[in-house]
C-alpha cells in the first residue's frame, strides 16, 4: 500500500510540475524551491538543485518580471511567445526529475509526458491570452494572469497534499483542453485572418465576406455544388471564415448554384 501511495504521489508531482511549468514557469520553480529548503516538501534528490539560493533568487526576479509583463496587453503574448522556447524544455526537464533514482528510460519517459503536458498547457494559455488582447480593457488580462499564478501555487499544494484529487482534477484538465484548444485555434486562425485583410494580403476571405468575389465565384462557377460548399467548408474549418461568414458564403453559393440551374 505504501508503495502504491509513494507511486501516485509521485505521478501527482511529476504532472503538477508540468502543468504549472506551462502556466509559470518560475512561480513553479519558486513553490518547489522554498518548500523545499524549508523543509516542507521531500523533493528528490535529482530535483535538489532549486532549492540552491542562486536559482530560488532567480527564479523570484523572473517571476516579479513576468508578474508586470503578464498583464501587459499584447506584451503578455509577446513574452507567451518567447517562452515557448523556455516553458517546453524546462517543464519537461523538471518532470524528468520529478521521478527520483530511477531508470534512464523512465526518466526519459517522465520527460517525455512532461514536456507533452506543459507544452498543451502553454498553448491553451498562449492562445487564450491572444483572443483575451482583443478586449481593448485591461482589467481581463489582470483577471486572468493573476488567476493562472493562483492555480499555480494551488495546484502545486494539492498535487503535494492531496495527489489523488490533483489527478482526478488533472484528467477533468485535459478533456477541456481536447475540446477547448480546436475553439481557441480558430479564434486565432480569425485573428491573423482579420489583421491580413487589414493589411490587404488575404484577397480570398475578403471574397468569401461579400459573397459575390474571386474566390467564391471560382467555388460556385466552375465547381459543382457539393465542390464549392466542401471549399467553404474547409476554409470555416481552418478558421478563415466565422460561423455568420460561413453562413452568409453558403447561401451565396447555393443561390447562385440555383439560379444557374433554373437558367
Amino acid at each position: 500500500m505504501d508503495e502504491y501511495q509513494q507511486l501516485i504521489s509521485v505521478i501527482s508531482l511529476t504532472m503538477g510540475v508540468a502543468w504549472a511549468s506551462g502556466l509559470n514557469l518560475y512561480a513553479a520553480i519558486l513553490v518547489l524551491g522554498l518548500g523545499g529548503s524549508v523543509g516542507g516538501i521531500d523533493l528528490p534528490e535529482s530535483l535538489a538543485v532549486v532549492q540552491d539560493p542562486a536559482v530560488i533568487l532567480a527564479a523570484g526576479l523572473m517571476y516579479a518580471v513576468e508578474f508586470f509583463a503578464d498583464k501587459i496587453p499584447g506584451v503578455d503574448t509577446g513574452w507567451d511567445a518567447l517562452h515557448t522556447f523556455i516553458r517546453i524544455p524546462a517543464g519537461a526537464l523538471l518532470a524528468a526529475n520529478t521521478v527520483g533514482d530511477v531508470s534512464p528510460a523512465l526518466q526519459l519517459a517522465a520527460g517525455i509526458v512532461g514536456g507533452s503536458v506543459t507544452s498543451v498547457t502553454h498553448a491553451a494559455k498562449a492562445s487564450t491570452r491572444m483572443l483575451i488582447n482583443t478586449s481593448p480593457e485591461p482589467v481581463s488580462n489582470w483577471l486572468a494572469s493573476i488567476s493562472e499564478d493562483v492555480a499555480v501555487f494551488g495546484g502545486l499544494w494539492v498535487a503535494l497534499n492531496h495527489p489523488v484529487l490533483f489527478l482526478i482534477g488533472f484528467v477533468v484538465f485535459l478533456l477541456l483542453l481536447i475540446w477547448l484548444l480546436p475553439k481557441l485555434w480558430r479564434g486565432i486562425a480569425r485573428i491573423f485572418r482579420k489583421i491580413g485583410q487589414w493589411l490587404g494580403l488575404s484577397k480570398e476571405t475578403n471574397a468569401a465576406l461579400t459573397g459575390a468575389g474571386e474566390a467564391t465565384t471560382e467555388l460556385a462557377k466552375p465547381s459543382p455544388l457539393v465542390d464549392a460548399l466542401q471549399g467553404l467548408d474547409s476554409l470555416h474549418q481552418s478558421g478563415a471564415l466565422s460561423d455568420a461568414e460561413y453562413a452568409t458564403a453558403k447561401a451565396s453559393v447555393i443561390a447562385e448554384h440555383s439560379s444557374a440551374g433554373a437558367s
